[in-house]
């Protein structure tokens, strides 16, 4: 039975990186980069917060270039989805949905995270051309633009408060009367509501996104008097969460909130609940989610793999 020295599954920024690693530490590593690659990332137009790439690169293009990179070291690539991983004599087996299995020693999960969006008419039409579900990603192409935030919770807030601070005028439609974030959030939402740079859309829902050649707005409806209206806006920004890629997973290791939970206290910064199983970038962080952090915790995880692999701790 052919074995790896380590899988790295996910083909975003954290897996990318991860490989790219521990192919210069010759460990010979397969990338599992599933059917859609190249991650979130590949849904921006325009980088313009990656170090280095001042041309401002689209996300499928800076994806494009990671995927070339590691390809010049000689990493294997498997185009295909996990099923699952479970332990297995020397290592994991980790069954793919072509019916195949890849055996390693040791697995990086780099599969990230999935943006949840409504589903509302219009809104495949305009995603990533006026719709996105990352404030601070996209929020600089609409200064001194009319914004929109969808959300109630602390992400709609913060995207809320520092979209305020780019476009001239930002507005946040929420179902309920009250705000489900943090106290000193509240303070400060209410404090940029009185300058007027936030307008409240409590109680209300969105309908549809309109638009002819462009995002035009966003159409709501009162749930008090059941009145509908239409929110102008240049961007909207759906802030209602995100779902870790973790399911195939099962619950094999330990998740918080379906995001995998890291134990730095075995020495090892990326390490999960199962010995010799590590994660990197937006799977097991739901607070920073940026391509940059992604990264450099792939980087983290194939310096922590080759020293397990070595026997010893970083």
């Amino acid at each position: 039975m052919e074995i790896s020295n380590v899988a790295v599954i996910g083909s975003g920024p954290a897996g990318y990186t991860a490989a790219l690693y521990t192919a210069r530490a010759n460990l010979d590593p397969v990338l599992i980069t599933g059917l859609s690659q190249g991650g979130q990332l590949t849904q921006s137009s325009s980088v313009e917060n990656w170090p280095g790439a001042s041309d401002f690169p689209s996300g499928l293009d800076l994806m494009e270039s990671m995927r070339l990179h590691v390809e010049k070291f000689s990493v294997r690539c498997v185009s295909d989805d996990v099923e699952s991983v479970a332990r297995a004599e020397d290592g994991f087996a980790i069954a793919l949905t072509d019916g195949s299995v890849i055996n390693a020693r040791a697995v990086i999960v780099a599969t990230g995270s999935s943006a949840r969006y409504l589903g509302l008419p219009g809104e495949d039409r305009f995603r990533g051309g006026g719709i996105s579900a990352c404030a601070t990603c996209d929020g600089f192409f609409f200064r001194k633009k009319t914004v929109a935030v969808i959300g109630g919770g602390n992400t709609a807030v913060t995207d809320a408060l520092y979209l305020s601070n780019l476009a001239a005028q930002t507005h946040l439609i929420h179902r309920r009367d009250e705000f489900r974030c943090e106290k000193i959030l509240t303070d400060k939402l209410y404090q940029a509501v009185e300058s007027g740079k936030i307008r409240l859309h409590l109680s209300c829902v969105p309908l549809s996104f309109e638009g002819r050649e462009v995002l035009e707005g966003v159409r709501i409806r009162d749930l008090k008097t059941q009145e509908e209206s239409l929110v102008a806006a240049d961007g909207v920004f759906e802030a209602i969460g995100h779902d870790p890629n973790t399911g195939f997973l099962g619950d094999l290791v330990e998740t918080d909130g379906g995001y995998i939970r890291l134990h730095p206290e075995t020495g090892f910064s990326t390490a999960t609940s199962v010995t010799g199983i590590f994660a990197a970038g937006d799977v097991a962080d739901h607070r920073y989610q940026q391509a940059i952090v992604a990264a450099g915790a792939g980087c983290r995880a194939a310096l922590d793999v080759e020293a397990f692999l070595g026997g010893r701790t970083v």
